[in-house]
């Protein structure tokens, strides 16, 4: 950690690699973009799931917060370790394609996906992290945690705005269920969520055309 002088000698403390602007720029982005993603998605509905099966929000917000940190960390790693040994226009543009391929997946409802939360051996948090972990392999938030990985190759500060980005989306819907999901406009949401994707997506082929 980093104490940092502030106004009339007030210090504040900043993690070790989120020094520079652009690092908030990024967790700013990974955030709206995987919250925008997450609306309707299986995980959210698992959130559903698991909230009204056991009755314990916070427990499920933990487990949701331990599950998210441990898959995005890697899926964020992975991204960058890609973008290091495959810094190339060809791979940039690759990127791109995937950004471009999520929005077209953003558009497309989820199911439930079968959890097993009636097994309680590992505790209410203990359930909910691991459902949470392996619903999420492949999952659209986890590829989109890759690619931001890769565009941005900055590891903390992925991590960070995809996690917060899923506990912005699932967070309400563990405290009000159902309900709120029945008052969301899922359909304008994902339209929302597909247009950030193809956004990134072209505006990052153009860059590395040199276009802009």
């Amino acid at each position: 950690m980093v104490l940092r002088s502030g106004p009339a000698g007030a210090r504040a403390i900043v993690l070790p690699g989120l020094e520079h602007p652009m690092s908030l720029s990024v967790i700013a982005t990974a955030a709206g973009l995987v919250a925008a993603a997450e609306i309707g998605d299986k995980t959210q509905l698992l959130a559903v799931l698991l909230a009204t099966r056991f009755g314990k929000p916070v427990a499920v917000c933990l487990g949701i917060l331990v599950a998210t940190l441990a898959n995005h960390a890697l899926a964020a790693w992975a991204g960058s370790a890609l973008m290091g040994a495959l810094d190339a226009p060809w791979f940039r543009y690759a990127i791109a394609a995937s950004f471009i391929a999520m929005a077209g997946w953003a558009l497309i409802p989820d199911k439930p996906a079968a959890a097993g939360a009636d097994r309680m051996r590992f505790g209410v948090v203990g359930t909910t992290a691991i459902a949470f972990f392996f619903v999420e392999i492949g999952d659209k938030t986890q590829l989109a945690t890759v690619a931001l990985g890769a565009r941005y190759g900055d590891v903390l500060a992925v991590t960070i705005g995809t996690t917060v980005g899923m506990l912005i989306a699932n967070v309400p819907v563990v405290f009000a269920g159902e309900a709120l999901l029945r008052r969301l406009p899922l359909t304008t949401v994902r339209l929302v969520a597909a247009a950030i994707f193809l956004v990134m997506g072209i505006a990052l082929a153009l860059s590395t055309a040199g276009v802009i």
